[in-house]
Parts: C-alpha cells; sequence; structure tokens
C-alpha cells in the first residue's frame, strides 16, 4: 500500500526513527486497530494512533457524555454532553486526520459483537471501564490469534502490557481473580489517563511497525504518585483456563 504525497509530508518526522522508515509508515496505514472503551484512555490511545497514521481504526463504547468525562476525554466538547461519545471520537480523528479510515460502534463490548469486533482488526487495545467487557476482548483475541494491547489505571497508579496467544500471558493468566471494579467509583486524573494511553499506542506502534520491542511477557506498573515506574516479568498459566493447554485443544 502506497503513501500518498500529503502522507509522505505528514509521517516525514517519525519516518526519520531508525528501522522505522517508508515501510513501518506502509505498515500502519495497511493496519486495522480495534479500540475498546473510548474514554480518557481508550480516547487518547486511538487520537495517537490516528495522528501516527493507522489506517483503519474500529472504536467501540456505548453510552453518552457526561460532564465529569471532561476531565479527561481529550476528543470532546462541552457542547456534546449528553450524545453518544465514540460518534464524537469519530467525528474529531476525522477532522484532526482525513486520511484514516474511523469506523464508531455505539456499544459496548458483548458476547454478541466480540467474536466480529475481533475478527474485523489486526490487533485490539484493551481500555474499557470494566472487567466483563475486557474479559470477554481477552477470549476473543486468544481464540482468534489477535494481539492485545493491556492497559489500566485506577487514581495514579496503571499497568500496562502486550498479550500476544500463544507466546504471552493472556489477561487471565495475569488476573485469574478478577477485581471488583466499579466503573464510577475509581478516581481518575486526566494526565494519568493521557499518559497511559500514549504508552499504550506506543506499543500498537511498535506491534504493527516492527521498529522496536513492545512489552511482551512483561508487566509494566506505574506509580505516578511517585514517579516509580517497574517492569515485572509476567508468566504464561500453562492451566489458564483460556489460554492454558486444555483450552486451546477444546478450541481447536
Amino acid at each position: 500500500m502506497n503513501l500518498t504525497p500529503s502522507e509522505l509530508e505528514r509521517y516525514h518526522r517519525q519516518m526519520m526513527l531508525p528501522n522505522f522508515g517508508e515501510a513501518g509508515q506502509k505498515r500502519l496505514k495497511s493496519a486495522t486497530v480495534l479500540v475498546t472503551g473510548v474514554g480518557g484512555l481508550g480516547g487518547t490511545s486511538a487520537l495517537y494512533l490516528a495522528v501516527a497514521g493507522v489506517g483503519r481504526l474500529i472504536l467501540v463504547r456505548g453510552g453518552d457524555l457526561r460532564l465529569d468525562d471532561l476531565n479527561r476525554q481529550v476528543l470532546m466538547t462541552n457542547d456534546w454532553v449528553g450524545k453518544p461519545r465514540v460518534l464524537k471520537a469519530k467525528k474529531t480523528l476525522q477532522a484532526i486526520n482525513p486520511d484514516i479510515q474511523v469506523e464508531a460502534v455505539h456499544d459496548y463490548v458483548t458476547k454478541e459483537n466480540v467474536d466480529s469486533l475481533v475478527q474485523s482488526a489486526d490487533i485490539a487495545v484493551d481500555c474499557a471501564h470494566n472487567f466483563t467487557e475486557r474479559n470477554l476482548l481477552n477470549e476473543a483475541c486468544v481464540r482468534w490469534q489477535k494481539p492485545m494491547v493491556e492497559a489500566a489505571m485506577d487514581g495514579m497508579e496503571a499497568y500496562l502490557t502486550t498479550i500476544i496467544p500463544g507466546v504471552t500471558p493472556c489477561l487471565s493468566c495475569l488476573f485469574p481473580e478478577k477485581p471488583d471494579w466499579n466503573q464510577r467509583g475509581f478516581s481518575v486524573l486526566g494526565a494519568v489517563s493521557g499518559t497511559l494511553a500514549c504508552l499504550s499506542a506506543l506499543e500498537v506502534i511498535k506491534l504493527i511497525t516492527k521498529f522496536s520491542q513492545p512489552l511482551l511477557s512483561q508487566l509494566l506498573t506505574i506509580d505516578l504518585m511517585r514517579m516509580e515506574f517497574a517492569k515485572r516479568h509476567s508468566y504464561r498459566d500453562p492451566s489458564c483456563l483460556v489460554c492454558g493447554s486444555s483450552s486451546c485443544s477444546e478450541n481447536s
């Protein structure tokens, strides 16, 4: 897939990176990325994927914009309160970069739609606001052998990792017992979700272009109150109910 003259100019600075070049930019243009939970985290991640030149974005988020979303959801504007946030996200991204395709799905991740969503993409970015959606996406990515960038935050803390089915631990390996996560009960500062969103977008770009090594079998933990970053080695559980050997044989 060739780059147009305007794309060559738009992405000139990032193509100067070592091991990136025009070949990496073409990979981005040819890629489809699914972003779930398009809010402060998912929306900002989608923003940086859009300006990097990912050719097609599929944005998934149900519900309407609330006033208390506006401290972190940078794709939104005040006049959109009460309207579907994912439609505004699409509108904003297409205005910023008209060279990409953006599809908006005004729904949450469900058992009924998760397989078709995952099959439509090359990579998924998991930014959902609850573990019900996260588990569904993780299971579908394992089922269809699609990479998934997993990012989550609470207050001033966050974690990030990249999951490749059959190679790295899946989300169920990392969290066999799921936290009780109240979508309206956790504190959030916009700069924190924005920081994690930028890092998650970078993981996607690394996966697509292969210009640098993503977080494979490593869980990055972040404490922004103390500005502490740590990489922790993660292990794939052979008896995992989602990606373990018995589960894989059942799904094959």
